[in-house]
Parts: C-alpha cells; sequence; structure tokens
C-alpha cells in the first residue's frame, strides 16, 4: 500500500515555489538548506546553488555550515547575476540571503513564476533586533517559512537572535562563535544593558 505524501507531489512535479528558512546564527538554516539540496539532487534534480562573494568565511567556492557540512556553490556579487546562471535548473539553492542587495525578491519570483523552486536561508533580524536585507520581503512572498531556533547560551531558552560579542557598530561584520553567541530575549536585553553600564 503507497500512502499519498506531499513530499513525493512537491519532488516529481516541477511547479514554482519559494522557501524561505531563517532564524538567528547557530540555528541550523545552512543545514536545513543543505539538507534540501542533497535530496533534491539524489532525485536527478537540477540543482544550482549561489551565495554572496562577500562570505568566504569557510569556503570561497562552497556553502558551508557552522558543523561543517558542506555542498558546492557559486559566489555571486549580485542578485542579478543568479539569473544568468539559471537557464536549465529546477532548484535553486541561495545561503546567507540577508547580505544580498533588494533586487533578491524580483529575482526569486522570477524563477518561482518560470517553475523553479527556490530554497533561500538567511539572517531574519541583525544583531541589534532590526529585519536583515531582503529577508523581511522574502518571507512575505514565500510560499513557505521555515523559523529555526539556536539555543540561548545563557539559560537554555529558544535564541532570540545573534548577540555580537565584540565592539564593532559595522552592521555586516562577519564572524563566528567568537564574534556572536546566540541569546533569549530577556538575555540579550539583559546583556545590552549590562554594556550599556561599563565604564567607557
Amino acid at each position: 500500500m503507497i500512502n499519498f505524501s506531499e513530499d513525493n507531489l512537491l519532488e516529481t512535479h516541477q511547479r514554482g515555489r519559494i522557501e524561505v528558512i531563517c532564524g538567528s546564527m547557530f540555528s541550523g538554516k545552512t543545514e536545513e538548506l543543505i539538507r534540501r539540496l542533497k535530496r533534491a539532487n539524489f532525485a536527478r534534480q537540477r540543482v544550482e546553488i549561489y551565495k554572496p562573494a562577500i562570505d568566504s568565511r569557510y569556503s570561497e567556492e562552497e556553502v558551508v555550515s557552522h558543523d561543517s557540512n558542506a555542498i558546492s556553490s557559486t559566489p555571486v556579487d549580485s542578485s542579478a547575476s543568479i539569473l544568468l546562471f539559471t537557464s536549465e535548473v529546477d532548484v535553486v539553492g541561495i545561503d546567507e540571503a540577508q547580505f544580498f542587495d533588494e533586487g533578491l525578491v524580483d529575482v526569486c519570483n522570477e524563477l518561482a513564476n518560470r517553475g523553479v523552486r527556490v530554497i533561500i536561508a538567511g539572517l531574519d533580524m541583525d544583531f541589534k533586533g532590526v529585519p536583515f536585507g531582503p529577508m523581511p520581503a522574502l518571507c512575505a512572498i514565500a510560499d513557505e517559512v521555515m523559523k529555526v531556533h539556536a539555543i540561548c547560551v545563557k539559560c537554555g531558552q529558544l535564541a532570540y537572535l545573534s548577540h555580537r560579542t565584540v565592539k564593532n557598530d559595522k552592521r555586516v561584520l562577519l564572524g563566528e562563535k567568537m564574534e556572536y553567541e546566540p541569546l533569549c530575549r530577556n538575555c540579550y536585553q539583559r546583556a545590552i544593558k549590562e554594556e550599556q553600564e561599563k565604564p567607557k
């Protein structure tokens, strides 16, 4: 007996859709992106993966998670470049979407309208809790949004955002565990208060 599964339907019938995976750092966004893309590869679908050229923390030509899972990718300088490489493709993966320009929204819409499955991963907020880059608009137009959570390193609750632990006010600061820590809302407020009370 074969049970109906929506997963099977998605894998065997090409239909345009946009899937967004968002959350703080260390929440497993890239892990989930890689899992979905490897699954599509196994189904012999034509898969292309892109990431912003600015992100070369682990590799210049691979999407790599904090746990060192990796998949080959193409680094691009702008969202418009993605359309140049996607003429014959079934699935497009995009990592670190928050670093792309706002044009990424139109690019993803165009791909989905062509029948491409677009899977996007990115930070939904910056280190100050402000919605980041094109991510809010991508969540709005997505067919599916998955918010994943890290664990607060202070109390063990679900993390709210990635708190920057080094002094630097630049919005874009590439980093890892030495520069950021996931905190829940209460622990983040406490950390900000402590930083403000420190003598300068």
